[in-house]
């Protein structure tokens, strides 16, 4: 079964400790620059809202490396950068319109998530459960019905 990420930006509480996590399983050290997951903060607003790498279906980043470094882990369903093969043109940081494949100055190579293997840290790490790991098949329909329902009690009580 594949599964994905699902970020609920209304439970984040702007910990960083998905930043942290990620960091440390993947470049050994606490240091949120280094993280392949990023928490945006609007200050203003008291809102953190934490996003990274949809592991898009129509992969731009993939499509878009010149020496295929790019490609879908049979297992996660991910799409991972191989060190070995990437060359560091940065051509996929421009094609992913999120903006999520980051270049590493330190390797000269791309980062980007790849789901820990299978095993997210930043979702085992999210104290709050703002970044779950379910299945890739889930809709949110439960979701977009309790939305609904919301809305339309706030439209008939102002009716």
């Amino acid at each position: 079964m594949q599964r994905s990420l699902v970020i609920d930006p209304g439970k984040c509480t702007g910990c960083l400790q998905c930043e942290l996590a990620c960091s440390y399983d993947n470049e050994s050290i606490f240091n949120p620059s280094k993280s392949r997951i990023k928490v945006f903060s609007f200050h203003d607003k008291g809102r953190f809202v934490p996003y990274t790498c949809t592991q898009c279906d129509e992969a731009w980043c993939m499509k878009a490396c010149p020496v295929d470094a790019i490609s879908v882990d049979a297992a996660s369903g991910a799409k991972i950068v191989s060190d070995e093969l990437c060359v560091g043109c940065k051509v996929c940081t421009v094609a992913c319109p999120f903006g999520t494949v980051n270049y590493n100055a330190d390797t000269g190579k791309v980062i980007k998530c790849d789901l820990c293997g299978g095993d997210p840290e930043c979702a085992k790490a999210c104290p709050t459960d703002a970044i779950v790991f379910v299945d890739a098949n889930w809709t949110g329909l439960e979701r977009m019905r309790t939305w609904a329902e919301k809305t339309d009690a706030g439209q008939q009580a102002s009716a």
